[in-house]
């Protein structure tokens, strides 16, 4: 499971052009929005885009994503559990 946040993480830099913030910086259980990482309702819009592409895993409720996309922590246990990847 740590591979995988290690990915998650570097993917989330990535994707969202976060070029000031290293993977150390990003703690497990930060909250990914608001006071954690402060991303907004684009980022999880790219969020769901990756998790689609990358793991095979398509969210139908938009409201599932609040609780996947709490922490790194979150989505790694979403993915373990869910994808098709």
């Amino acid at each position: 499971m740590s591979e995988l946040k290690l990915e998650l993480k570097e993917k989330i830099i990535e994707q969202l052009n976060l070029e000031d913030i290293a993977i150390e910086e990003i703690a497990d259980t930060d909250p990914l929005f608001g006071e954690g990482l402060g991303l907004d309702s684009i980022d999880a819009l790219e969020l769901i885009v990756m998790l689609d592409k990358d793991y095979g895993i398509k969210l139908a409720d938009p409201k599932q994503g609040r609780t996947i996309f709490e922490s790194i922590d979150s989505m790694a246990a979403y993915i373990e559990e869910n994808r098709s990847r």
